[in-house]
């Protein structure tokens, strides 16, 4: 057995994990990990942590315990690229995420007193805006994530602002402004302009999400959900038509709606 090779009964330390990097990215390493860069192991991160998210929405717990160590493994990647590089390492990761809790929670290691999860928040906010140094509030709409999913990206962005006032009453007003750039939307198609096209589709979505804020339902979520529901429908119509001898492909489209409205009353 050599040193790597784990003994019976010994668990692997986070020391032991960095250690493996390390001799992964060696001259004498993996030449698949030496010829990784940030931007190549871009998508990988992106989907280690899809593949966790699976795992909870799954409640699979062995799942989960398993993507956790894939996303662990690609923090310590990144890590270890800069650690070559002589800027920072794990432990000035490990170092900068600690400082941030303890800062951004007053009432746990300092003297501020809280009465609700609302006054937390309050204080997060207040404690981020001045530790980026953040004047005005559009800096902190523009300190968004470009890179979040455009529907989790628009919904923080509209949190941020309404905590200005710049918000609806209520969601009724947030009806009528979606309502409004469905008509704007239609107008847009009529005038054939693309470009007019597009921007109407992204204001009538940005104003859904409004919408959805106000019911309280998260936007990427019901969308996500609305997906499997196609999906398990249109596998439904599909055992549906095969049963009946229907050719889907040669069907109408009042044929399949048919289909589709069986399906959708028999409460697939």
């Amino acid at each position: 057995m050599n040193e790597w090779q784990r003994e019976s009964g010994k668990k692997y330390t986070l020391e032991d994990l960095l250690e493996i990097m390390r001799k992964l990215r060696a001259p004498d390493g993996c030449p698949w990990d030496r010829e990784q860069t940030h931007e190549t192991l871009r998508k990988c991160f992106i989907e280690e942590t899809y593949e966790a998210l699976e795992a909870i929405d799954t409640a699979d717990l062995p799942l989960l315990k398993e993507e956790l160590g894939d996303v662990l493994l690609q923090v310590i990647f990144h890590a270890q690229l800069e650690e070559e590089a002589g800027t920072f390492d794990f432990s000035d990761v490990v170092d900068g995420v600690a400082h941030k809790m303890v800062q951004r929670h007053p009432h746990v290691f300092g003297e501020v007193q809280v009465n609700s999860t609302e006054d937390v928040l309050r204080n997060w906010d207040a404690i981020k805006k001045k530790s980026k140094e953040q004047t005005t509030q559009k800096e902190v709409l523009e300190s968004v994530s470009k890179a979040l999913p455009a529907l989790m990206r628009s919904e923080k962005v509209q949190q941020k602002a309404a905590k200005t006032g710049f918000d609806w009453p209520d969601v009724s007003g947030a009806f009528q402004k979606a309502e409004e750039e469905l008509q704007e939307l239609r107008e847009a198609t009529s005038e054939g302009d693309r470009l007019h096209i597009q921007e109407e589709l992204g204001d009538l979505l940005f104003s859904v999400v409004n919408v959805s804020r106000f019911l309280k339902v998260d936007p990427e979520e019901a969308l996500s959900r609305s997906c499997d529901k196609f999906i398990r429908r249109f596998g439904q119509v599909e055992e549906l038509a095969t049963h009946r001898g229907v050719n889907l492909e040669a069907s109408s489209l009042d044929e399949l709606d048919a289909l589709w409205e069986e399906v959708k009353k028999s409460g697939c």
